[in-house]
């Protein structure tokens, strides 16, 4: 099976093509170090298998097999992740990614999975797969009203007088909500929790 690896550390990179490339069913036909330059490559080269890191620059992993669902491009994707953030894997899984695996998981793991993919399954590391089984809402009633709320684009203060709040409690269900689901701001708590249902 032809394969492409994209991932932006470039050690990591090396070395996982290299030794990808010791199996005698597999050849590694690219390295991509960004997720725009691994779609170049997927479209130039026609590799049957992308092994992709969910986190790169320009086109995150998911970014690259989302176009490449709406491309119906016939390259399959195996997500490497160091995340079990149940928000990624539920967009994985509607993007039609095939595999999604630790990066620490050994080689001939790797390689089995591949195998796996390339016979049409699916490859997905138990302890990821556990972790989403378990992924519950973090988030209590009160943070998931005030992040609704932010949702509409209301500011704080604004937030605060439809909850009979003070502004600086709606800030702190905020920072709260942000810290709990591992964002980075109110936007991106935002996008986790809806991805993950949570405030439905």
């Amino acid at each position: 099976m032809r394969v492409l690896v994209a991932e932006d550390q470039g050690m990591l990179r090396g070395a996982l093509s290299a030794l990808l490339d010791l199996e005698e069913d597999i050849e590694v036909v690219g390295q991509a170090e960004d997720g725009e330059q691994a779609l170049e490559m997927i479209r130039s080269l026609k590799p049957d298998i992308c092994v992709m890191d969910i986190e790169m620059p320009k086109l995150t992993g998911l970014d690259v097999a989302e176009r490449l669902r709406a491309d119906k491009h016939p390259c399959l994707v195996v997500i490497l992740t160091t995340f079990s953030r149940s928000g990624y894997f539920q967009r994985a899984m509607k993007a039609g990614v095939k595999g999604f695996l630790l990066k620490d998981s050994p080689i001939d793991e790797l390689s089995a999975a591949l195998r796996n993919v390339n016979a049409g399954k699916r490859a997905v590391s138990p302890e990821l797969a556990l972790s989403f089984w378990e992924a519950e809402n973090p988030l209590t009633e009160r943070e998931r009203e005030v992040l609704r709320l932010a949702r509409e684009g209301l500011p704080a203060g604004e937030i605060a007088s439809r909850l009979f709040l003070s502004a600086g409690t709606v800030r702190n269900y905020l920072s709260e909500a942000i810290q709990k689901l591992d964002a980075k701001n109110r936007i991106d708590a935002i996008g986790i929790a809806e991805k993950n249902g949570w405030l439905d």
